[in-house]
């Protein structure tokens, strides 16, 4: 009788010992999943023209964590996807301001500022974060 009982325990314990890899296999996809899972953010920054565009890029891009950057020239506005474990928003707003251009949050740094090309020298009170032509139509009907 105590064979049948140990015959049964050593199976119940591989039972277990299977049951402990699925488990594993779910954690490396909930490890994937927590990866891919990026923050998205939106914010203005001033600037001019396509060297501008590449300037604030790489500024944000070199923030570890950052996947991607991408700045509206028309709209003064950046498109940041971003890893929220290994930096925030305030991290991304301030390495921009580094490079010399002004964001929502953050003033330029003015050394970086004049050491600007001439093209980049933008106004410092140009609107940021433009929606486009909706925004002004929005202001002329709230002056009626």
């Amino acid at each position: 009788m105590k064979r049948v009982i140990l015959s049964v325990a050593v199976i119940a314990a591989l039972g277990l010992t299977s049951c402990k890899n699925e488990t594993k296999n779910e954690t490396t996809t909930t490890e994937i999943s927590k990866d891919m899972a990026m923050t998205n953010l939106s914010f203005g920054v001033r600037g001019n023209c396509g060297m501008c565009k590449n300037t604030i890029e790489k500024a944000a891009n070199r923030v570890e964590g950052v996947a991607s950057a991408n700045w509206d020239v028309d709209k003064k506005k950046i498109d940041v996807s971003f890893d929220d474990t290994k930096t925030d928003a305030i991290t991304i707003h301030k390495a921009i301001a580094a490079s010399g251009y002004d964001t929502e949050k953050v003033a330029g740094s003015e050394e970086a500022y004049d050491g600007l090309p001439g093209c980049c020298k933008y106004d410092h009170e140009m609107m940021m974060n433009q929606s486009g032509e909706m925004k002004s139509e929005d202001h002329s009907n709230h002056n009626h």
